[in-house]
């Protein structure tokens, strides 16, 4: 994820960062720009006056196209903003279940680094399973985050059992054990849904039609200068459509999806600090 100040206008406007869509559509507005051109110099040089035409349908086109791309921009961003709330109650959840073990085991237990260690784990597993970069996990769970979960409860269970741990400490920790998984299994909804085919591809068409056609809506006023507007207004609706696409999963690493590797460090320093580290609370 990229870091920058929103109040830096003029920084943000100059800047060019090897992501953006400018540079991304920079093929496809070379193209559109000569098929614009060309458009002119026909209107201009070989058949003068031929292609005038109304701009009314070409701008009520123009609200129509809008609209879908406000609709496709607002889903997307839905689905990041979701994403994002999921990892803030994983950080959460994460402290939460390290904060009481810290309160319910003694002072020097030896399970204690184990537990931080598998605690930690977690996040950086589930960051790694959604961006499909887990290795085969080995043994009868060959989900990586759900073999990191029931290690936890196996080990929860096995305090229990040694006396460790009281029934009603583990019926409070129980609600946020679960909840790791419910975490996964939404950012997994996430992932694996992303916009219908028939919409995505839809918006496409539409927009390729509407570019397409545009030059032979405003050669006649715009004469060459048509070359310039249709590949301006091209960015545009071509760059929105992009960053839909790149938001709408933002688990992975591209420069606008989640900061996953900075919060999955965070929590692994965390849960160590309070479990293992000089925070260690004793047990009365």
């Amino acid at each position: 994820m990229i870091t920058y100040d929103p109040k830096s206008w003029w920084g943000l406007i100059f800047k060019f960062h090897k992501s953006d869509t400018f540079r991304r559509l920079l093929p496809a507005m070379a193209t559109v720009g000569v098929f614009s051109g060309g458009i002119a110099f026909v209107d201009r040089e070989l058949w003068p006056e031929h292609l005038s035409s109304t701009t009314a349908v070409h701008s009520l086109l123009g609200f129509v196209i809008s609209l879908l791309l406000v609709f496709r921009t607002n889903t997307a961003y839905e689905r990041w903003w979701e994403g994002r709330k999921l990892w803030g109650s994983l950080v959460n959840t994460s402290r939460n279940l390290a904060l009481k073990l810290n309160a319910y085991l003694r002072k020097g237990h030896p399970v204690r680094p184990a537990l931080a260690t598998q605690l930690g784990a977690y996040a950086a597993t589930l960051k790694d399973h959604l961006r499909d970069a887990n290795p085969p996990h080995k043994g009868p769970i060959r989900h990586a985050p759900n073999a990191v979960a029931a290690y936890l409860f196996a080990e929860i269970d096995g305090l229990y059992r040694r006396g460790d741990l009281t029934a009603e400490h583990v019926l409070m920790l129980n609600p946020d054990l679960s909840q790791l998984t419910e975490i996964c299994g939404a950012c997994e909804r996430i992932k694996k849904t992303p916009i219908p085919y028939s919409y995505s591809l839809f918006i496409k068409k539409f927009v390729f039609a509407y570019i397409v056609s545009m030059p032979f809506v405003f050669v006649d006023s715009f004469g060459y200068w048509t070359a310039l507007f249709t590949t301006f207004i091209f960015y545009v609706l071509g760059s929105l459509e992009i960053i839909a696409e790149e938001v709408e999963n933002p688990f992975g690493t591209d420069a606008n999806d989640l900061p996953t590797d900075d919060l999955a460090q965070t929590i692994a320093a965390n849960v160590r600090d309070i479990l293992v580290g000089n925070g260690a609370a004793p047990r009365a």
